[in-house]
């Protein structure tokens, strides 16, 4: 499935996973966000962590009548405050969409899976 995007130039297709991939690219410049999230839990509860090449397998689009919905499965932090995370995760997905490719997002649904302790060098 894909966004139709109209300009005064014609019509653009994009596909929900690029809008995937972007939103991955720009959450990861938030503070306190460690990653992506898989969507499905291992057994034990314990989230995976992936990677860059993996951002949007951590990443649904979907369109419910005329309105864009991002759900964002992230790990966060440790010490860190979880709500200004998720806050700042969907604020600046909700931007670089808008201004990047012209898409308004309706909501970015963010799902923390997991607290991660971050090794800082």
């Amino acid at each position: 499935m894909s966004i139709d995007v109209s300009t005064n130039l014609g019509q653009i297709e994009v596909s929900n996973d690029v809008i995937a991939t972007i939103a991955g690219i720009s959450a990861m410049d938030c503070y306190g966000l460690v990653g992506m999230a898989s969507r499905k839990q291992i057994k034990d509860g314990i989230a995976e962590l992936l990677g860059r090449e993996n951002l949007s397998k951590g990443i649904v689009v979907r369109q419910e009548g005329s309105e864009l919905i991002v759900d964002m499965h992230i790990i966060v932090g440790y010490g860190t405050k979880i709500s200004v995370v998720a806050h700042n995760v969907q604020a600046k997905v909700k931007y670089t969409l808008d201004q990047l490719v012209g898409i308004k997002v309706n909501y970015v649904n963010v799902f923390v899976q997991g607290v991660r302790l971050v090794n800082e060098e």
